[in-house]
This record gives C-alpha cells, structure tokens and sequence, in this order.
C-alpha cells in the first residue's frame, strides 16, 4: 500500500470551487484501480491550505492515475487557483516494499 499526501494553498477567493471541484471529481479518483480510498482536510492554521490524502494499493496503480487524461484535465483546472507550489508525498510502512512498483 501506498498513501499519497498533497499539499496545496490556493488564493482565497478559489477555495469554494476548488471544494465543489473536489467533490465532483473525487468519485471519479475512487473509481480508479487500485485507489480504496481519498479525502479531503483543511490545514487548522491556514484555511487556504488543503491536503488530499489517497491510498493505493501500489505506486504503480497511482502512477497509472496520475499518467490519465482525467488527471490531466482536473490538474489543468486546478493549477490556476493556487497561492503557492503544490507539494507531494508518498509513504509507505517503514520496512516495507508492499505498495513499490508491482
């Protein structure tokens, strides 16, 4: 398994329809193989600061993901309502390779 953070800050006036885009999108990344699960949090110090938080069953299946055209067309919405750089982590359970490249 592998959890994937990203850490995005968005211009205030974007944060209502980076919301409603997320909403209509994340049944979308659910239905991917391979993804069990995605959610969305507010950092508690910045309301302008959000992170999804995705579970994959490999780095592979997210790969797939983030290689489609319906990554690639969200991204492209997405991108122009941000403040600052987006930011991006994958973990996996230490001593693991479950999750790596299958």
């Amino acid at each position: 398994m592998i959890i994937r953070f990203v850490k995005m800050t968005f211009r205030p006036e974007h944060t209502p329809e980076f919301e409603e885009l997320f909403a209509r999108t994340r049944p979308g990344i659910l239905g991917f193989g391979g993804c069990r699960q995605v959610d969305l949090f507010t950092d508690s110090a910045d309301p302008n600061t959000y992170f999804t938080v995705s579970h994959w069953d490999s780095e592979n299946h997210l790969n797939d993901y983030r290689s489609s055209a319906f990554f690639r067309d969200t991204w492209s919405r997405v991108r122009p309502m941000f403040g600052a750089r987006a930011e991006a982590w994958s973990l996996v359970p230490p001593g693991s390779a479950e999750g790596l490249a299958q």
